[in-house]
């Protein structure tokens, strides 16, 4: 029989960390049942994802630090399964240990602590050496059982075996402790070894036992030392053990019993390490209850309830209302009404009545339609198409029934993606007003025609005030017995003449009131149509900078509910 140093160099020390289910035990774990272990770290990782920068940062931190640990040990030796024999002060644990390796390997004796350092014992090298790496094991205190003298003493099955004794957990150095707390977090299965003196020892329950309760598959207790007991006295100490432990938390907890000095003492440890080993269970089983653990905590974010995923119709209509509001398209719309009758003024209006007005200045009609014209072309060209305060006001109505519905994180997450282009809406609210504008050299044609009209009536009544002109001076200056035939020579004329100026005048007069009435029409579907313009650049912009960023937000959420029954196996 011969055990021996791993040494540094060996081929399994040095080989690269394979990639996932390289040595084909990794897949095999992740497709034991839907969904798979391999799965629900998938929607572990989803989970974190989709909780930054929403969830609590302890939480995703224990996930975060999960998925690096899983990950890592995923990629190393399934062959391969890590024991720790922990326990506390005077528990005999290093003695349970040299009588499974057969060798004494663990230093023990009456001064306590006696372990300082983990100790690694391997059954079979091969992919041990990255492995014991992971593990941090000193490479002074790695042993292995190789030789053919193992195999024949009975120790074939415990092939792929890695035991590793741990100090005390309850040793007045900290250092000890942690080393405890660090192996106990990552070994694949938990054995606390106990004596009947302090099985009930508070450090050890309070620290270990409860935390890790939902590990009951992947712990096993062993009462040593029962060499000291009586027969019926083991019995009362292992079913006390079990209703205290059963009291904890633990369902169905493992207990065996054991004793590194009596003959035999430690065949049921063996035999539970053997079925372990050949199982090749205890890596999955453990990485399992460790997502079972995060996972559960996920589920505090989470309502049962169907989420909803959109926003309501009703809550987006009052949104665009609310920006319609805050960007003031309805007075915009108005001020457009107006521009259209004054700049229909121009082309429609009775130019006589015109020069009338002009005759008698009125400035204010001419500065009202240049500085409204000015004010519409400038009115659009920056920030200033809504008040910041009013979009603000839109945004806490359209989420606040939404986030309602949510937990308490998910609630700020949607308010925070509505506010998310908060800033940017004001311009952008104002850009789709000035895209609704239409050009101000646009008019419609029968504007010109009218105009065209009212100018040809102008013209026949100023002729017809210079031909009444013209007849009255020939009557005055003209000599009796001169011809007076002719349209200039007949005084007769004037009467005619004066009935077509009144005439012309009346048709300009009453051509201008007809197409006033008509532009106030058409002034009034102008600005309906110009608001309907403005609504739609309006619903654009609450569409993709405030209700696509809420139902991404919403969708997610629905993810991460789905992601959580995954991590959790269900």
């Amino acid at each position: 029989m011969t055990t021996s140093a791993l040494p540094a160099n060996s081929p399994a020390g040095t080989g690269g960390v394979p990639s996932l289910g390289a040595n084909g035990s990794a897949p095999a774990a992740a497709s034991a049942g839907p969904p798979g272990l391999v799965d629900r770290l998938g929607g572990l990782e989803r989970l974190v994802r989709a909780g930054v920068g929403r969830l609590d940062q302890p939480v995703l931190e224990e996930a975060g630090a999960l998925l690096d640990r899983a990950g890592q040990r995923l990629r190393l030796s399934g062959e391969h399964t890590v024991v720790t024999l922990a326990g506390g002060t005077g528990s005999g644990k290093s003695s349970l240990f040299n009588a499974i390796c057969g060798l004494e390997l663990s230093p023990t004796g009456l001064r306590r602590p006696m372990t300082s350092k983990a100790h690694s014992c391997v059954w079979g090298l091969d992919g041990a050496g990255p492995l014991l790496d992971w593990l941090d094991v000193d490479k002074q205190h790695r042993y292995a059982r190789a030789s053919a003298l193992d195999l024949e003493r009975g120790d074939a099955g415990l092939q792929g075996l890695v035991l590793i004794d741990l100090p005390d957990h309850d040793s007045i150095q900290a250092v000890h402790r942690a080393e405890v707390d660090r192996f106990v977090a990552i070994a694949d299965l938990l054995v606390w070894v106990v004596d009947p003196q302090k099985y009930a020892d508070a450090a050890l329950h309070r620290n270990y036992i409860v935390p890790f309760a939902r590990h009951t598959g992947v712990t096993l207790i062993v009462l040593n030392q029962v060499d000291r007991l009586a027969p019926h006295e083991i019995e009362d100490c292992v079913a006390d053990l079990r209703r205290l432990l059963e009291a904890e938390g633990l369902a169905d907890p493992r207990i065996v019993t054991a004793s590194a000095v009596a003959e035999d003492g430690v065949h049921g440890f063996r035999e539970v390490l053997i079925d372990t080993v050949a199982a090749r269970r205890a890596r999955a089983q453990r990485l399992s209850a460790d997502v079972d653990r995060v996972a559960e905590r996920f589920t505090a974010y989470r309502f049962d309830a169907e989420p909803p995923t959109t926003v309501e119709e009703n809550r987006r209509a009052e949104l665009i209302q609310a920006l319609t509001d805050a960007a003031g398209a309805p007075a915009v719309a108005e001020a457009m009404e107006s521009a259209y009758e004054l700049r229909a003024a121009d082309f429609v209006g009775w130019p006589v009545a015109a020069m009338i007005a002009r005759l008698r200045s009125d400035p204010l009609r001419r500065m009202r339609l240049t500085e409204l014209r000015e004010e519409l072309r400038g009115a659009f060209t920056g920030p200033v198409g809504a008040q910041q305060g009013d979009v603000d006001n839109a945004l806490q109505a359209v989420t606040g029934g939404v986030a309602t519905e949510l937990p308490a994180h998910w609630g700020r997450s949607v308010r925070a993606a509505a506010r998310s282009h908060a800033t940017e809406i004001p311009e952008a609210l104002g850009e789709s007003l000035k895209g609704a504008l239409p050009a101000f050299n646009a008019v419609p044609r029968w504007w010109w025609l009218v105009k065209t009209w009212q100018y040809f009536l102008v013209l026949v009544a100023v002729l017809s005030v210079v031909w009444i002109g013209f007849l009255v001076a020939y009557g005055l200056l003209g000599a009796d017995g001169e011809d007076r035939s002719g349209l200039i020579g007949q005084a007769g004329l004037i009467p005619y003449v004066a009935v077509l100026v009144v005439c012309t005048l009346g048709m300009g007069w009453l051509t201008a009131s007809a197409c006033r009435n008509l532009v106030a029409l058409s002034s009034a579907k102008h600005g309906d149509k110009m608001e309907h313009h403005m609504r739609q650049g309006i619903e654009r912009v609450a569409f993709e900078k405030v209700i696509e960023p809420i139902e991404d937000d919403l969708e997610v959420y629905a993810r991460f509910r789905q992601d959580v029954d995954v991590a959790l196996g269900r």
